[in-house]
């Protein structure tokens, strides 16, 4: 399959809900699924299973016997077909997952490698390459396993992963130095070093994942699956007591009426559904391009209490650029401007680009011959400052105030009066003041100018209604961070912050019982990665963040953890409303099936019945029939998710009831009375 192919194969496997071929491939598992074993893992459709067996031997005892057997045949019938829905929910679940896995596992093709040896290069397929090996992989050629570029700079087609068309830059020495396998370079020539064995990759491990038969559960799943056995148990009890209670009566009930009455009461509904919410909520991630090491990634994504963001390229567009030239002590903005620009020649940086574009819209220019004698001073962490040497002793220097200013004391000249405010000025404006020097003189400040990305303001404020906590993450000074954090609405920021700040604010939220995320991308970020409870790596950075985070973006996005936020959020509100929705449609069924059992003995009981169905056989089918309608019904819901709105818990609760509980307690009055104008007349 070539990249055009594979794009479109992504096109259309997120077009719709599911195809046909899905439809085929879990109507075909979901009889797989019929196993005893199969079944044991869900207690209450166990219940359900076990009482279809049951039914049926009624109905072949009542054959043989040649007494009436349409009744209980159709019990079991409906009773296999619940059990049939839920297996094909839970099997629709998983079949859209290796969907969506298909065009990952395309990209893990065998491909030919030039691995670097002792004596020179060897050609070998790309499934001999081993941990440490080094490949080298030149324009037009496909990176043949995962690792991290360690020599050249490329730029890298990574539709096959991603499915975007935007090629992406990988250089070696960056942050951004992570290569997958399956992607292709189109621009330069790079040396890779393998990360991985054949089948351990990262890629591997998340196809392993989705596409397996079995799926951890997560510990919200877990305990809501105790409650569900819970409340089975519990009605067990009950239905196991009804008939002696029924013989003080004088009632006889038949054993098909008990079980139809035990699996109308037991939660069914969500018991089907449930192992589909959780798969479908991972799906819902791998869609997004997000893939997640495990479901409780994406659930405690959903209970999140607080965000860690880096402030560029998160919160901001990430491409600061010089915006303005501000004097000092009486000098001219054009000594200034040439000043910025001599100091700018040899910095490559896009912030050092756009210094010399700026001054020369504004006419500065510096000759020819003192370009040619020039000599550039590298910027670096510790000297937070770069420059240029000129023929004939001219140094000009640019870098952060603090820096510029101890570099001025240094040189035993005075530092103007005006320059701390109109550093401060420019900071409280949300730009990043740099100071330009001549010969250790101040001359004035570059302001560096980063926008705040739009619509990011809004999605804050959704965030905050949700009660999450946004902390904004920055080199910055603390007036610059305190602007943009004001300007991007933020609820906190740290500045000035270093790699082991992220690890100590993590470990102190969670020491406070707070759930964290946060996103990274470098070798420096693993350990807070590794700390967060969400973990979120770039997939063009470093091996050792992807290795420490819990979920991997292959597009890269810095903004992605918000929606990885969103995600989690609709998977435990989807699981929560169809839970209501479950528990509220049992109690119309009371009023199905108990006036049924018990009018004869009790006439009074007519006045439950409500629905005013035909007879107690229809009104007993009727209930069971719905039981097992309602699990493909709701199918869509739980594989789309519960549309997610931005709201308080409060909020959330109310709206479940008044939808979802108000909903599950009304429908079946309909549902089932419909079914008995269907088949009163027939039984």
């Amino acid at each position: 399959m070539n990249q055009a192919e594979l794009k479109l194969a992504r096109k259309r496997s997120r077009r719709g809900l599911v195809e046909r071929g899905q439809l085929a491939e879990a109507l075909r598992q979901a009889f797989v699924y019929l196993s005893p074993r199969r079944q044991l893992k869900n207690p209450v459709m166990f219940v359900v299973y076990v009482g279809t067996w049951v039914t049926l031997y009624l109905a072949a005892a009542n054959l043989v016997s040649g007494r009436s057997w349409g009744y209980e045949l159709g019990v079991a019938v409906w009773l296999f077909l619940t059990v049939l829905f839920a297996n094909f929910a839970e099997a629709l679940a998983e079949a859209r997952g290796r969907a969506q896995a298909q065009s990952l596992r395309t990209a893990r093709t065998d491909l030919k490698a030039l691995r670097l040896t002792e004596d020179g290069v060897e050609e070998v397929p790309s499934t001999r390459l081993r941990k440490g090996d080094r490949v080298q992989v030149g324009e037009g050629a496909f990176i043949p396993a995962d690792g991290e570029v360690v020599e050249g700079l490329a730029v890298v087609d990574e539709s096959a992963i991603t499915g975007e068309s935007a090629p992406v830059v990988r250089e070696a020495g960056s942050d951004f130095n992570g290569v997958t396998a399956g992607t292709r370079v189109l621009t330069g020539h790079i040396v890779v070093e393998v990360t991985s064995n054949p089948g351990e990759s990262f890629l591997d491990r998340m196809i392993a994942l989705v596409e397996g038969a079995t799926r951890q559960k997560t510990p919200n799943e877990i305990a809501l699956s105790v409650l569900l056995s819970a409340l089975t148990l519990i009605f067990l009890l009950v239905v196991v007591t009804l008939p002696f209670a029924a013989g003080f009566l004088g009632i006889s009930v038949s054993v098909t009426t008990l079980v139809a009455l035990l699996v109308c009461l037991i939660p069914t509904t969500i018991g089907g559904l449930l192992p589909a919410i959780g798969i479908a909520g991972m799906d819902r991630a791998l869609k997004a391009n997000v893939l997640a090491k495990s479901g409780r990634a994406v659930e405690v994504a959903g209970d999140i209490d607080t965000l860690l963001l880096d402030k560029t390229g998160t919160i901001t567009l990430g491409d600061r650029q010089a915006t303005e030239f501000r004097p000092v002590g009486g000098v001219s903005r054009e000594r200034l401007a040439w000043a910025a620009l001599g100091a700018s020649l040899h910095d490559t940086t896009p912030e050092g680009k756009s210094i010399v574009r700026l001054a020369r819209e504004q006419g500065a220019r510096v000759e020819e011959a003192l370009i040619a004698g020039s000599k550039g001073l590298e910027f670096t962490a510790q000297t937070r400052m770069s420059g240029t040497d000129l023929p004939g002793g001219v140094r000009l220097r640019k870098g952060s105030p603090d820096r510029m200013t101890e570099l001025v004391e240094q040189a035993g000249n005075k530092v103007p009066p005006d320059l701390a405010p109109l550093v401060e000025e420019v900071a409280r404006q949300g730009a990043t003041p740099l100071v330009v020097c001549e010969n250790e003189q101040p001359l004035g400040v570059v302001a560096l100018s980063d926008v705040v990305k739009p619509g990011i303001r809004e999605r804050f404020a959704q965030l905050r209604r949700m009660g999450l906590r946004t902390v904004m993450v920055t080199g910055d000074n603390p007036l610059t961070a305190r602007a943009i954090a004001q300007e991007a609405g933020v609820d906190e920021f740290i500045a000035q912050a270093k790699p082991e700040d992220k690890l100590r604010l993590i470990r102190e939220e969670q020491a406070k019982g707070r759930l964290v995320a946060m996103m990274g991308d470098g070798t420096n970020d693993a350990p807070a990665l590794a700390q967060a409870d969400v973990g979120l790596a770039m997939n063009s950075g470093t091996q050792a963040a992807k290795e420490a985070a819990n979920m991997i973006d292959l597009d890269s996005d810095p903004t992605k953890l918000l929606e990885v936020v969103e995600i989690g959020k609709q998977l435990l509100i989807t699981r929560g409303a169809l839970t209501t929705f479950s528990i509220a449609n049992d109690v119309a069924k009371y009023f199905a099936i108990l006036p049924a059992m018990f009018v004869s003995a009790i006439p009074q009981l007519q006045a439950l019945n409500v629905m005013r169905l035909e007879s107690p056989t229809s009104a007993v089918l009727s209930a069971v029939v719905f039981n097992a309608l309602v699990i493909p019904a709701l199918v869509p819901l739980a594989l789309r998710g519960v549309r997610f709105a931005p709201s308080s818990a409060d909020g959330l609760l109310l709206r479940n009831l008044l939808v979802y509980g108000l909903g599950g307690l009304l429908l079946p009055f309909v549902g089932i009375k419909l079914i008995d104008l269907l088949i009163g007349r027939f039984v």
